[in-house]
């Protein structure tokens, strides 16, 4: 599988979790049994955003409400946080994927799954914070 579907299932549980109490990892399992086909490499990866984003919720939350700007937390969407946590953790923690891919595929998922306008929301934050975190030495 692409790791563009990867990046949907994982978005699609990140929005799952904060509605409930718990990521729920069994739900992958009955996505790769139904709806999608995940090799091993691709269930890891979804896992490690996963489990990564749960860990490092606070500080990505926090690189959220700093580069927001004009928008409260609470205000944003829901798919719009699943896709900025995902982006914003893929962009502290993965080495192996360029800024500029993580932030092309959050603006993709964006349009796909957000309103008219959630694409150019999506990349102002995410902009916002690479160009601060190339100003800090």
């Amino acid at each position: 599988m692409a790791r563009k579907s990867a990046r949907e299932a994982a978005m699609s549980l990140l929005y799952q979790s904060i509605f409930s109490t718990e990521y729920d990892l069994d739900r992958l399992s009955s996505m790769t049994d139904h709806e999608l086909e995940l090799n091993d490499g691709d269930v890891a990866y979804i896992e490690d955003i996963i489990k990564g984003c749960s860990k490092n919720l606070d500080k990505i939350d926090d690189i959220i409400r700093k580069n927001s700007k004009g928008w409260r937390f609470e205000r944003i969407s829901k798919v719009d946080l699943s896709i900025l946590r995902l982006s914003l953790y893929e962009i502290l923690y993965r080495d192996d994927i360029p800024d500029s891919v993580s932030v092309n595929e959050a603006v993709e998922l964006a349009k796909k799954y957000g309103g008219e306008k959630t694409g150019s929301f999506v990349n102002g934050i995410l902009g916002s914070f690479l160009r601060s975190k190339k100003e800090t030495p």
